[in-house]
Parts: C-alpha cells; structure tokens; sequence
C-alpha cells in the first residue's frame, strides 16, 4: 500500500469507518452506500452550513421576543443558544430534519440501518456536538462532520 505525499497545508484528515480509510470514494457517500446525486445523495457542506443559518435565525427572532418579556434564561444569546439546541434536538429527533434542513430539501439519516428514526439520544449527541462548532467543521472524506460521525448519521439531499 503507498502512502501518498501529504503536507501541513493538506489539513487534517480524518479517518473514514471503512477498509480503505483514507482514500476518498468517487463522490462523497459512495463508501456509506449512499448515491451520488438526486435524493438520498449526501448534501453539501455550504447547503448544511445554510440549513444551520436558518435555525439559528429562527431561534435569535424567538430569543428576542422571550428576552423582551422576561430575562429568567439570561440574555439574548444565551437564549439563542438554548432555543437553537431545542429546536434542534426536538425536531430532529420527532422529523428527522430540522426547519433549516426542511426548507433547504435536506434531511438527517441514520447510516447503521437504513430508514430508522435518528431517535433522542443521537438527535441530543448531535446537537450538542454541532453547537461546539468544531466537530461540524471538520469533515470526513465522505464529506460528514464529527457529529454525524459520532452518531452515525448523514445529512442527505431529500
């Protein structure tokens, strides 16, 4: 097996869950079964980081208007945060998308088992995960955040 010549500039890399873990598939998904286009294929990155774009500005609107009648939970983006992670927590674990995912044509799918719910925990996991940052930013060769890695999920066009 040859290693291929990588600098700093490449960035980390981030290990893929199968035999050849390195090596990127044909398009991003492939080695996860998942198609390269149309529905079911996985969804971009700027089409993820704009589904994230629009909850959080359903949630700073909400945030406003509850810090206007009380400040029981702090101020307004302390209060962003928390709608943000609710909302994103209830709806992907009742829908499997969010509002953001929903309005983008995206949606988060399980990768172990084929159309079974994300289900509470891996909707809490992902969440939380995702509003570290961090973890979303850093994508697998498949073209998956840390987070989804971590639940073993995927957004997905659809």
């Amino acid at each position: 097996m040859a290693s291929s010549k990588r600098s700093w500039l490449d960035g980390p890399q981030i290990p893929g869950e199968h035999d050849d873990e390195l090596s990127p598939g044909r398009w991003p998904g492939e080695k996860l079964g998942l198609p390269a286009s149309g529905p079911n294929s996985l969804a971009t990155v700027a089409r993820r980081a704009g589904g994230v774009t629009i909850d959080w500005v359903m949630s700073w609107m909400a945030a406003i208007a509850f810090v206007q009648v009380t400040d029981v939970l702090g101020s307004t983006p302390t209060v962003t945060l928390i709608f943000w992670a609710i909302l994103g927590i209830v709806t992907g674990w009742l829908f499997s998308r969010t509002p953001g995912h929903m309005l983008l044509g995206m949606g988060i799918a399980r990768v172990d088992v084929g159309g079974a719910k994300v289900g509470l925990r891996r909707a809490i996991v992902r969440t939380l995960l995702t509003a570290f940052i961090l973890p979303a930013a850093m994508v697998d060769a498949d073209g998956r955040g840390l987070h989804d890695r971590a639940t073993g999920t995927a957004v997905i066009r659809g």
